[in-house]
């Protein structure tokens, strides 16, 4: 008597070798004795990342929103990240300590510099 698996349940068993032929990708290799390595010591704690300070940026109000003008508040304030915030423009409302906002007017004049 033959057994006839459905295409479906094949499909998953054939997923499931081969992610299961995957799942010591990445790991050390033991060494010649069998015993697996011993971790290498973990690295220095990084540097916190800088959060943004609008004040530097300030110089920013009343001009046009170029990239180099973006770019150097982005840079003065120690900002991570920058964008420009257009009238009418849905935004995302989460707060982010590293990124600074440039509230700009219909005609790209930039009006108010925040950091959020």
């Amino acid at each position: 008597m033959t057994v006839k698996f459905p295409s479906t349940l094949a499909a998953a068993l054939a997923l499931a070798a081969a992610l299961a032929g995957c799942s010591g990708y990445g790991q050390p290799a033991a060494s010649a004795s069998g015993a697996a390595a011993a971790p290498s010591p973990s690295p220095a704690q990084p540097a916190p990342a800088a959060e943004c300070n609008a004040q530097p940026a300030q110089f920013a109000v009343g001009q046009n929103s170029t990239a180099s003008v973006m770019e150097s508040a982005r840079a003065r304030s120690g900002a991570k990240m920058a964008r420009i915030l257009r009238p009418g423009q849905m935004i995302t409302k989460e707060f982010d300590a590293q990124r600074l906002n440039l509230e700009v007017d219909g005609n790209g004049r930039i009006l108010a510099v925040r950091c959020g």
